[in-house]
């Protein structure tokens, strides 16, 4: 039941195309999210080494600036 709840407060799902604030020039795909970590993969380059960061290192694409 936690599991669920937890998935329930993240702003971004599984899937979704983000940006990070500090390079918003780099399309990111959430893999996973857990304990309040966003798990990414570079969508241009998927086989290189995951992103991790918090929700509030992350815009989507109408935050983008």
């Amino acid at each position: 039941m936690q599991l669920i709840a937890a998935m329930e407060n993240n702003k971004y799902k599984e899937g979704e195309v983000v940006y990070a604030k500090v390079n918003p020039g780099l399309k990111l795909v959430i893999r996973r999210y857990v304990d309040d970590i966003y798990y990414c993969k570079i969508q241009e380059d998927p086989e290189r080494n995951e992103l991790v960061y918090f929700e509030r290192e992350l815009l989507s694409e109408s935050d983008k600036p």
